[in-house]
């Protein structure tokens, strides 16, 4: 039976995908744009309209749905963060009331904050190390509270790093070309690990948060994947069919390098490269697994060969 789908931040990475998944699956699909020129999203009803607006705005938006899915938030510009990702959930949240059968929140595990090793689930402090990272766990909390000051049923979803090929971050593809040119090197003691979740099975992870008999109201769920990052580099190599790099270097002169060259346009490493290339913290997905069913349908062995794939196919392309 279809169902009634609101979903901000339609037009984002993750969001683009989930359009689509509902869109397939037959439901009424409707999406937030603050701007009415953009390009219509396929199947979808477009409302035009602002998070930074007064609730009964927003209400035509939401009237009706089954599911909303609040996917939209500020990743770039420090100084729109608190509007958009905080005060634009409070609008949202109030305009929500009566109108929204489940709210589905989409989060991030970057509101735990820097851990160098051991494992994170859901119980694990918040510790947001910077300006989005902030907001989101002050918009995470608004939601929380609405749980259970409200009767609308809330629950988070944190991904880790999510990748796919049409998304906009760089810095797998980087890591392919230099894997590919024969430049890349491990940093400090093997070990590190690699934490990272297909935008495919982000979307599978949001149905079933918006699907599933929920234990409790106001529940989080982290979703992931991970390897070894010398597992990881080596799924790389081998879709590209070269040697799997052997060269490691000491974590400290690296970091040196990259704490003092850093910031010149061009230079490979920047320490939150160095950090990313030496972490070796590991994202529990225990309770999503266990309460809702879910699995990784997409394996990292296919989702990152797929990745290899568009990057050659882009680097053919552009050649």
């Amino acid at each position: 039976m279809s169902r009634v789908i609101a979903i901000t931040g339609a037009t984002g990475f993750i969001g683009r995908h989930l359009v689509a998944r509902h869109v397939a699956l037959g439901d009424e699909v409707r999406y937030l744009t603050r701007s009415a020129d953009s390009a219509p999203l396929s199947g979808a009803i477009r409302h035009v309209g602002d998070l930074g607006g007064a609730a009964d705005d927003l209400q035509g938006f939401l009237r009706g749905a089954d599911v909303l899915y609040h996917c939209a938030a500020e990743l770039q510009d420090a100084s729109r963060m608190e509007g958009t990702n905080v005060a634009g959930t409070r609008n949202l949240l109030q305009a929500a009331q009566g109108e929204v059968g489940r709210w589905v929140q989409l989060s991030s595990t970057g509101v735990y904050g820097l851990h160098r090793g051991g494992e994170v689930d859901e119980d694990t402090g918040l510790r947001p190390g910077n300006a989005y990272e902030r907001s989101k766990a002050a918009a995470d909390a608004l939601v929380l509270d609405a749980a259970v000051g409200t009767a609308l049923p809330c629950v988070l979803l944190r991904p880790s790093n999510v990748y796919g090929a049409d998304m906009s971050n760089r810095s797998l593809f980087q890591l392919i070309r230099m894997i590919d040119k024969g430049l890349f090197f491990f940093i400090g003691q093997p070990g590190a690990a690699a934490n990272y979740i297909h935008v495919e099975n982000v979307v599978d992870a949001l149905l079933a948060c918006g699907e599933a008999a929920l234990p409790q109201n106001g529940r989080t769920y982290i979703v992931s994947d991970h390897c070894m990052l010398e597992d990881f580099v080596g799924i790389i190599a081998a879709r590209l069919g070269r040697s799997e790099p052997r060269l490691r270097l000491p974590l400290w002169p690296v970091h040196a390098a990259a704490s003092l060259c850093g910031s010149i346009p061009g230079f490979p490493l920047k320490p939150s490269r160095v950090a990313a290339l030496t972490d070796r913290t590991i994202y529990r997905t225990d309770r999503i697994v266990r309460e809702l069913g879910y699995r990784n349908r997409i394996t990292l062995e296919q989702g990152v060969g797929g990745l290899v794939d568009a990057w050659r196919q882009k680097g053919a392309l552009d050649g």
